[in-house]
C-alpha cells in the first residue's frame, strides 16, 4: 500500500515534516517514506490510498491501561464519596474487578478497543484483573484484541488481596499466557508478568512470581507509589521504600514497567535508572484520584525512560498529551517546564521503547523497518507546520477527533471514520446489558 499526498510527521529517528509526502508499506512493515512524486515513481504498481492533504503520522501508543475499567463509567458508588485513593480502590475498583465474568472482561476490552481505533491509538499495554474469573481471562482479552486488529500487550494482576489461591491463580494465568505466546508468537500480541502493587503483594508472593517468570523472557508490570499509602505500607512492613524493596527482590529490571511512580524519592529514581526499569505516567487518572503529580522531568533528566499511559481513561491519547503538558506546568507554577518537544519524546520515543518490551519491531515512527501503524488526521493547520513547531501544533491543535483512518500492522481498521473490524453497535448494545449486570453485582457486595 502506498499512502500518497499527505503531510507526513515521521517522528522516530529523524523527526521531520514532509509536505506532499508518502508512505509505502508491504504486509505489516513500512518500506519507504518520502515525497509522493518520488515514491509513486519507485512503486508504480502499488495500490494507493490518497491522503488528500491529511496529516499522516504514527499510530498513538498507550503505555498503561485497564480495559476492565470500562464498565465503571457513570456508575454510582454506594455510600459516602471516597475520601482518598485507598477508599476508591476498596469501594469501586476492587468491587468492579470481582464482579467481572470472562464475557464481561472481553466486552470491556472490546468497547475500549473501538474507542482506541476511533482515536488513532494502535498500541495498548493493558493490566488486567478479574479475581473471580482468572483462568483464561487473558485469552478472552486476546480474542478481543485479535478481532480489533490493534496491537495489545497483556498481563494479569497478581495480588494477595484475594487470598493465597487467588495469588497462585494469577501467577498461573501469567505463566500460561506467556508460554502460549512463546509457543505461538503473534506480532500484534505481547505479554508481561502482572503484579498489582507493593502494598498488596507479600514477599512470599513476589518470590513465587520471580521464580515462575524464569525462562519466560519477561519483565513485570506493576503499580508503584501511585499513592502515599503505598510507600507508607512498604516502610511499615519492610523498613524499605518500594523501589528498594522491588529491586532487592528481583522485580525491577530492563523489561519491567512501573506505572505512576508519583511518590518515589531520588533514591528510588536512581534504582529505576540503574536497573533500566521503565515508567509510565497517567496524568488524567492521577488528577482524578487526587494522588499527586509525578516528577516526570526529574526522572527524564536522570535518564529514566518515562512513557505515557491513560490508566483506563478514554483512549484519546492526544488528550493525555494535552493534559500532561498543562499539568506539569500548573503543578510547578512554571511555564518553562515540559516543553512540547520533550512531551513528544515521552509519548512517541519512550512509548516506543516501552512497546519494544512486548513487540518485535519498532512502533511510534514512520520509517523503514517499523510496523505499519499509521493514522490519518483531517487537521488543517492555519499556521505554518514545520520540523521545528510540530510538537506545539499537536499539543494545541491536533486531537483524536481529527482521526479519519487507522491502520495497524498494515491492516486498515477504520476508513473515513467507519470502523471496519468491529461492529460498534452490536458491541455497545451487549456491553450496556453486561454493564447493568456488573453494576448490580457490585451493589450487592
Amino acid at each position: 500500500m502506498l499512502i500518497t499526498n499527505g503531510t507526513i510527521l515521521t517522528f522516530g529517528r529523524e523527526k521531520k515534516v514532509i509536505p506532499y509526502g508518502a508512505v509505502y508499506y508491504q504486509g505489516d512493515t513500512i518500506i519507504d517514506v518520502g515525497r509522493t512524486a518520488d515514491l509513486t515513481r519507485s512503486y508504480p504498481e502499488a495500490e494507493q490510498l490518497d491522503a488528500a492533504g491529511k496529516i499522516v503520522m504514527p499510530g498513538m501508543i498507550c503505555a498503561h491501561t485497564h480495559f476492565y475499567g470500562a464498565f465503571a463509567r457513570g456508575m454510582a458508588i454506594p455510600g459516602e464519596p471516597p475520601e482518598n485513593f485507598m477508599q476508591i480502590l476498596e469501594r469501586l475498583w476492587w468491587k468492579i474487578d470481582r464482579a467481572l465474568t470472562l464475557e464481561d472482561s472481553k466486552y470491556s476490552a472490546l468497547v475500549a478497543l473501538v474507542d482506541a481505533i476511533r482515536h488513532g491509538t494502535t498500541t495498548l499495554i493493558d493490566h488486567h484483573a478479574s479475581p473471580t474469573h482468572i483462568d483464561g481471562s487473558l485469552d478472552a482479552l486476546a480474542e478481543a484484541a485479535a478481532a480489533s486488529g490493534l496491537r495489545v500487550g497483556l498481563c494479569y494482576e497478581v495480588t494477595d488481596r484475594n487470598g493465597a489461591e487467588g495469588a497462585i491463580a494469577g501467577i498461573n494465568e501469567n505463566v500460561r499466557f506467556l508460554k502460549r505466546l512463546q509457543a505461538r508468537p503473534e506480532p500484534k500480541l505481547g505479554g508481561s508478568f502482572g503484579l498489582h502493587a507493593s502494598f498488596t503483594v507479600s514477599d512470599q508472593t513476589l518470590a513465587a512470581c520471580v521464580d515462575a517468570a524464569k525462562g519466560l523472557n519477561t519483565g513485570f508490570h506493576i503499580h508503584v507509589a501511585e499513592d502515599k499509602a503505598d510507600e507508607a505500607d512498604s516502610l511499615k512492613k519492610y523498613g524499605q521504600r518500594i523501589a528498594e524493596r522491588l529491586e532487592e527482590r528481583g522485580i525491577l529490571g530492563p523489561k519491567t514497567l512501573v506505572a505512576h511512580a508519583i511518590h518515589v524519592d531520588a533514591y528510588e529514581m536512581d534504582a529505576f535508572r540503574t536497573t533500566q526499569t521503565k515508567v509510565s505516567h497517567q496524568p488524567r487518572s492521577n488528577m482524578n484520584n487526587a494522588v499527586g503529580v509525578a516528577e516526570v522531568e526529574k526522572m527524564l533528566n536522570k535518564g529514566i525512560t518515562v512513557g505515557l499511559g491513560n490508566d483506563g481513561f478514554t483512549n484519546n491519547m492526544f488528550t493525555e498529551i494535552h493534559t500532561a503538558y498543562l499539568l506539569q506546568r500548573n503543578s510547578k507554577g512554571d511555564p518553562r517546564v515540559m516543553p512540547g518537544d520533550r512531551l513528544m519524546e515521552i509519548a512517541f520515543d519512550n512509548n516506543a521503547v516501552i512497546a519494544g518490551l512486548f513487540f518485535p519491531q519498532p512502533v511510534g515512527a514512520l520509517e523503514p523497518g517499523a510496523f505499519a501503524d499509521i493514522i490519518l488526521l483531517d487537521y488543517v493547520p492555519y499556521t505554518p507546520l514545520t520540523d521545528a513547531n510540530y510538537p506545539w501544533q499537536l499539543v494545541f491543535g491536533m486531537d483524536g477527533s481529527h482521526v479519519t483512518h487507522t491502520i495497524a500492522g498494515g491492516q486498515l481498521l477504520m476508513k473515513d471514520r467507519q470502523v471496519l473490524t468491529l461492529d460498534e453497535v452490536a458491541i455497545a448494545e451487549k456491553a450496556t446489558r453486561l454493564a447493568r449486570e456488573v453494576w448490580q453485582r457490585v451493589w450487592e457486595m
